[in-house]
Order: C-alpha cells, then structure tokens, then sequence
C-alpha cells in the first residue's frame, strides 16, 4: 500500500489480538511500530520482533496516553498514524442487572480512553502539521442493537459517531479519522466473551453462523483494512467506519 514506509504508527492495546496483527501487518507495510500496551512482556516481545517500540500504557490515564504519544515522538521523530484499539469486553448482563463498576470501568477504557487518545494524537498531528491518520478500532456492537452489553454498546456507538466529529473538525488540516468496526474475531477478547456466556458452546456456534458469510474473519483481515485506512491509497477517505462482518451489519 502507498505510503507506509517509515510512517510513525502509535497502536494501542497493541500487544495482543486485533492490536498485535494491525502492529505486524504496519510493519510489514514499513512502517515504524510502537506499541502501547499494560502487558509488559508481551509489548516488549513483539516490538523486540517488529524492530519497534513499547511503552507500557493504561488508557484511562490521561496523562500516561500523552506520555505515550511523546515517546512515540522521542523514539520516531514524529507521529503518522495512531490506532486507537485498546478495549475491554466486560461482564454481559442485561442493563437492569448490569452492575455500576461494570458500566464505569468498560466506559473508561472503550470510550475516556478512545478520547484521550485522540487529543493527544490530534493535538500532535496539529502541531506537526503534516496531517496524520487515525483508525479508531469500533464494532458492529456500535452499529446495531446488542443485549446484554450495554456499557459496550454504548461506548463503541459513541466512537463511531465521535470518528465523524473529529474527521469535520479537523479534515481543513489534512488529518484523517476513521473507523474499523469489526464482527466477532477470535481474539482474546472475544475468547473471553464467550467463556463468561451463560452456553458458551451455543455461543460460539451463534458468533459462527451469524454473518452472511459464514464464520467468523482473522485479525488479519482486521489489520488489512487498518493499513488501507492509514495508507495514501485512502488519502481521501474520512469520517467512515468499515465494517469488516461478512454482511452482517446489512441484514
């Protein structure tokens, strides 16, 4: 793809998942890699491999997210493309039975964590002036209706609509925001999600049958459009969330 090679890309939640196969494949396109993440072992593993970097980053922490974006600066010389993927799952529960805990800290990490990842990168983006793309990782979940994951729901809709917000505002300087909302990938996270189902066999079975096309996608077809989105093949692309869900979100 157009314009990879040495581009700065910042990833967070970078070390696993849907964040380690964006990482690889940045890589492969040429880009410098730097991961934020909390697992230090694995952050460190993988930029060790990536011939890239790690900063060890909790998103609900605002000062920690600029800290990330400077390194990132100090270590590259600059900031190309930040992803903004670090997310939870959290507890599934119907809304009345949702507990308050659930609903703060799914919200601090998925949606305060999302925003102070965009002030920060936005902010060095501006100062830069160079203009700069951003993928914010979503889902179907914020496309459509799902039960019983409110705090989810409601943090992926908000992203996606916060994707279009900031692509308006700050489209006069070059700097691109979009979105990836992805159906269910087997990641550790989805992992998890069906281990803590009340039928975890019927819930896999559902996640695989659901789309269109049949079972679920890899990461790496996550990662693929991620790459095109940071590319200058989308140097006119803004403001957009891809769903990469086999026609799910069509029905």
């Amino acid at each position: 793809m157009k314009g990879l090679k040495d581009k700065a890309a910042l990833i967070t939640g970078g070390a696993s998942g849907l964040g380690k196969a964006i990482a690889e494949r940045l890589h492969e396109e040429g880009a410098i890699v730097v991961i934020a993440d909390l697992n230090e072992d694995a952050g460190n593993k993988l930029a060790q491999e990536l011939n890239g970097f790690f900063v060890k980053t909790n998103v609900t922490d605002a000062s920690a997210v600029e800290q990330a974006v400077a390194f990132t600066v100090e270590k590259a010389g600059k900031l190309d493309i930040f992803v903004n993927n670090a997310g939870i799952d959290g507890l599934q529960a119907s809304t009345h039975e949702s507990t308050l805990e659930n609903w703060h800290k799914v919200i601090d990490i998925n949606l305060n964590g999302a925003f102070y990842g965009l002030k920060y990168a936005l902010a060095q983006f501006v100062k830069q002036n160079t203009g700069g793309a951003i993928i914010n990782t979503v889902s179907t979940a914020g496309l459509v209706g799902f039960a019983n994951i409110p705090p989810y729901t409601a943090a992926k809709a908000a992203l996606v609509n916060l994707t279009r917000s900031t692509a308006v505002e700050y489209g006069k300087y070059f700097i691109r925001i979009n979105a990836v909302a992805p159906t269910t990938v087997l990641t550790p996270l989805v992992q998890h999600f069906i281990d803590s189902a009340e039928d975890p066999a019927a819930m896999k079975q559902h996640m695989e049958t659901m789309n269109p096309i049949p079972g679920m996608p890899e990461t790496q077809d996550i990662a693929a459009t991620v790459a095109f989105l940071a590319s200058d093949d989308a140097r006119f692309i803004s403001g957009i969330t891809v769903a990469v869900d086999g026609g799910y979100t069509a029905q």
